[in-house]
C-alpha cells in the first residue's frame, strides 16, 4: 500500500475519533457529598475506567462514555456505551462493581451473583493506545512522505527534530548496543522507544486526550516486556544458548552433577525482560501518584480548617509543578532507559563463538 494512502487514512481515522468524541461527552450528576477519601481519590486518576473523565463544571462531572464489549457466559455478546451505567444502573445484566474481588470492573450478575463475563471493552487505557498509535502513525507517515516527496532536502522544526531523535537513538543507543547487525532490530526498537515515550508525555497532560495512565499499568509494560524477550530469545544464536546451557567459562563442577549455573543463566533469561517491566511500571506510576497525593492533602488539610488548605494548597501547588517539571525529564528517561536495555540483551543474545575470542586475544 502506498504511504499517501495510509497517510489518508490515519487522518481519516483521527477525524472519525474527532467526530465521535465530540457529541459524546456526557453530563453526570455530582453525587451526593460524602467524606474525602484520599485512596479514591488518588487510585480514581491513575486506575482504568470505562469512560474517559474529562472535567468538572461547578456540580457537573463531563466525562467521555466508551464503548462496552462484552461476552455473557449465557446469552451471548452485548457491545453498547458506557453510558448506559448513568447514575451507576445496571444494563442489560452488567454493571461495574463498585466494592469486592472485581471492584470498578465490569460484572455480569447471575443469580445474584457478580461473574467476570469476556471483557473487550475500549477502556480509558484502551482508548489512550489507540490514539498514541494513531498519533505516532500520523507523526512517522508525514515525515515519511515528506521524504518521498523531496529526499534530498533537510526537514525542520517538528520534523527536524523527530530525524535528531532517531539518529541520536541509533547512533548512540542501538548501534553500540546490538552492535553487528543492528539495522535488524533498529524498527522494533525505535518503535519501543517512541511508544514508551508518547505514552509517557500523553499520560502527564491533564486534559483529554491525556491523563492515562497507560505506562503505568504493569499489563502494558508486560506486554512490552513479553515481547522484547520473544525478540531476544528467538533470534539468538547458538553461541547464547550455550552460554547458558553449557556455561563453558565456569568450572565444571557447578555445571554438573547440580546444574546450578545451567539453572540461574537459564532464570536470567526471564528475570531481565521482567526488570524492565517493573522498572517501567514502578517509575511512572510513583510519578503520578506522588503528583495526586499533593492535590489530596489540599482536600485533606481544607476539611480541618479553610485557613490549613489554603495555606497547603500553595506548598502542594509548587511541589505538583515541581514533580510535572520533573517528570518531563522522566518520560524521555524511561523510554531511553527501556530501549537501551532491551539493545544490550538483544547484543547479549549474540555473542561471538569462544574461539573468536581466543584469536582475538593472541
Amino acid at each position: 500500500m502506498k504511504i499517501e494512502s495510509i497517510y489518508k487514512g490515519v487522518k481519516y481515522l483521527l477525524l472519525l475519533l474527532a467526530l465521535v468524541a465530540v457529541p459524546a461527552f456526557a453530563a453526570e450528576p455530582a453525587k451526593a457529598k460524602e467524606a474525602f477519601s484520599p485512596g479514591e481519590f488518588i487510585f480514581g486518576h491513575i486506575s482504568d475506567a470505562y469512560s474517559w473523565h474529562v472535567t468538572k463544571v461547578g456540580e457537573t462531572e463531563i466525562s467521555i462514555p466508551l464503548l462496552v464489549i462484552a461476552r455473557s457466559q449465557s446469552r451471548g455478546w452485548f457491545v453498547f456505551s458506557s453510558a448506559k451505567f448513568h447514575n451507576e444502573v445496571a444494563y442489560q445484566g452488567f454493571e461495574i462493581a463498585h466494592e469486592g474481588t472485581y471492584k470498578d470492573k465490569l460484572v455480569e450478575v447471575v443469580n445474584g451473583q457478580q461473574v467476570r463475563p469476556l471483557d473487550l471493552s475500549i477502556t480509558k487505557n484502551v482508548a489512550s493506545l489507540l490514539i498514541s498509535a494513531m498519533l505516532l502513525l500520523w507523526i512517522f507517515l508525514s515525515l515519511a512522505k515528506f521524504y518521498r516527496r523531496d529526499p534530498m532536502k533537510a526537514p525542520g522544526g517538528f520534523q527536524g527534530a523527530i530525524e535528531v531523535v532517531i539518529v541520536f537513538m541509533l547512533d548512540e543507543v542501538i548501534k553500540p548496543g546490538v552492535g553487528k547487525g543492528y539495522a535488524k532490530y533498529a524498527p522494533y526498537l525505535l518503535t519501543l522507544f517512541f511508544f514508551i515515550l508518547v505514552n509517557n508525555m500523553l499520560g502527564i497532560i491533564p486534559i483529554f486526550p491525556g491523563g492515562a495512565n497507560l505506562t503505568g499499568n504493569i499489563a502494558t509494560t508486560m506486554v512490552l516486556a513479553v515481547l522484547s524477550l520473544l525478540i531476544i530469545n528467538v533470534f539468538a544464536n547458538k553461541e547464547y544458548w550455550k552460554e547458558i546451557f553449557l556455561v563453558p567459562t565456569m568450572p565444571s563442577w557447578l555445571r554438573f552433577p547440580i546444574p546450578l549455573m545451567p539453572f540461574l543463566e537459564l532464570v536470567s533469561v526471564f528475570t531481565k525482560p521482567l526488570a524492565l517491566c517493573i522498572r517501567l511500571f514502578a517509575n511512572m506510576l510513583a510519578g503520578h501518584m506522588i503528583a495526586m497525593v499533593f492535590m489530596a492533602m489540599i482536600f485533606i488539610f481544607g476539611a480541618i480548617s479553610p485557613l490549613m488548605g489554603t495555606g497547603v494548597s500553595i506548598f502542594a501547588l509548587f511541589f505538583a509543578i515541581f514533580m510535572n517539571l520533573l517528570e518531563l525529564l522522566v518520560v524521555f528517561l524511561q523510554a531511553y532507559v527501556f530501549t537501551m536495555l532491551t539493545s544490550f540483551f538483544i547484543g547479549m543474545a549474540h555473542p561471538e563463538p569462544h574461539e573468536a575470542h581466543a584469536e582475538a586475544a593472541h
